[in-house]
């Protein structure tokens, strides 16, 4: 055999073997660990920069783009439940909008707000729509939820907040193929006293609605 026909029998067992791992779902599930592992190390790296640099840090997930971005702001904040833009500087018109209209309500009282921008950190250099480290290509964000939010996130942008001393806020993150069924994928869930993440399969339920579900079942 020639050098050339050698070649030509290389490229076509390459390219055989590569039809069957894509066949058998193989690289999709090397892409969900990825993406995962990408974001579980974010969790870690927003959870050390807060306390690192005495900053409120959050992560910005967004949904529409399919990417996770690393934000630290200017002053300390509080989370607010009931305020979509969660007591920091309004970025959407939506939150805008909400903001104008609470100080109309408020009659001039003015609340300070901290404003938050890229942390230039961990890679996660990018800003406007879609920036940040991307899920990878055939990845989707299912829904995204977090302790102030009253609904799984599903569209838009969701945050997750870290405050110097180490502390987070519980959150429950689930990815899944682009192609995939709503029941395939993998779980991220969050600890708001460690940071540490558990990676489940599939849909998992998070903990966090059992303690709640248990919590207003005891009218706590």
């Amino acid at each position: 055999m020639t050098l050339v026909e050698v070649l030509v029998v290389v490229v076509i067992v390459a390219l055989i073997s590569g039809s069957m791992i894509a066949g058998s779902g193989q690289l999709g599930g090397a892409r969900l660990k990825r993406a995962s592992a990408m974001l579980v190390a974010a969790v870690r790296a927003a959870f050390t920069r807060s306390t690192a640099v005495s900053k409120s840090v959050r992560l910005v997930f967004d949904l529409d783009h399919n990417t996770v971005n690393l934000e630290e702001a200017d002053q300390p904040m509080l989370v607010q439940r009931s305020d979509d833009s969660l007591g920091a500087d309004p970025v959407t018109e939506a939150q805008k909008h909400a903001y104008e209209e609470a100080q109309r309500v408020l009659g001039g009282l003015v609340v300070p707000r901290p404003k938050f921008h890229s942390a230039k950190a961990a890679g996660f250099d990018r800003e406007g729509d879609g920036a940040g480290r991307s899920l990878g290509r055939g990845i989707v964000y299912k829904q995204v939820q977090t302790a102030h939010d009253d609904a799984p996130k599903t569209d838009g942008l969701a945050y997750l907040h870290f405050w110097p001393g180490g502390q987070t806020e519980r959150a429950t993150i689930q990815i899944k193929g682009e192609k995939g069924d709503e029941t395939s994928g993998l779980s991220l869930i969050v600890s708001p006293l460690t940071g540490k993440v558990s990676v489940a399969s599939g849909t998992a339920e998070s903990p966090w609605e059992k303690l709640e579900s248990e919590r207003e079942d005891a009218d706590f």
